[in-house]
């Protein structure tokens, strides 16, 4: 089996990290890299990252997050963020497609009209597409730390007006989650059973699952 289907497959979210190693600034960069290369409605990439390193800060982040030990020993506690307005930003986005000749200007044009329709006075939707986007790029970035050696944790037990306030974040963007990154220390739970694909799969028509 290919080594990243068998990454995918032997992921776990953890609960306990060790305290005494660390992630290099330049790890956490490469690390998002990754996590950017996910797909989003127009290439809109509605996701951004804040990366809370210092132990001061993620003392801060802890006390939101229900004094979740585990926020405190990761390395690195990322906000993952959903830009609710991110489809003003989409012609400068897209001019890079542009000049590679991947998209012509008529197309380009025609995308961010049809983006600033849909989402301009769609709030609902708007936020929808920003947490679907965020949470894609989130898990490209766990399977890219699981890759890298690194054990992750998915996080949605926190105060995301709390974390807004506590950490400067426009109103623009919303709080999708918070992940935990970091090696692995003794403790954590084994991979639990998943539901076989004959309980999740339809082919063709619903069906009551």
């Amino acid at each position: 089996m290919n080594e990243l289907l068998q990454l995918i497959k032997q992921r776990i979210s953890t609960n306990k990290f060790d305290t005494t190693r660390t992630i290099s600034r330049g790890e956490i960069e490469d690390l998002i890299s990754y996590a950017t290369q996910a797909p989003s409605s127009f290439n809109i990439q509605h996701w951004r990252f804040i990366a809370v390193t210092k132990p001061e800060d993620k003392l801060r982040l802890k006390s939101l997050a229900y004094h979740q030990q585990k926020v405190e020993d990761a390395p690195v506690v990322m906000i993952v963020l959903g830009d609710l307005r991110g489809y003003e930003k989409l012609g400068e986005i897209l001019e890079p497609s542009i000049e590679a000749g991947i998209l012509d200007e008529k197309t380009a044009s025609s995308w961010v009209n049809s983006a600033n329709k849909y989402y301009s006075n769609n709030e609902r939707f708007a936020r929808d597409e920003a947490i679907r986007s965020a949470s894609l790029a989130a898990m490209l970035l766990m399977v890219a730390a699981q890759a890298r050696g690194y054990m992750t944790g998915p996080m949605i037990g926190f105060d995301p007006e709390g974390v807004r306030r506590e950490f400067e974040i426009s109103d623009r963007y919303v709080p999708v989650m918070l992940v935990t990154i970091g090696y692995p220390a003794p403790g954590n739970w084994p991979r639990k059973p998943r539901l076989n694909v004959d309980q999740v799969l339809a082919f063709d028509r619903g069906r009551e699952f």
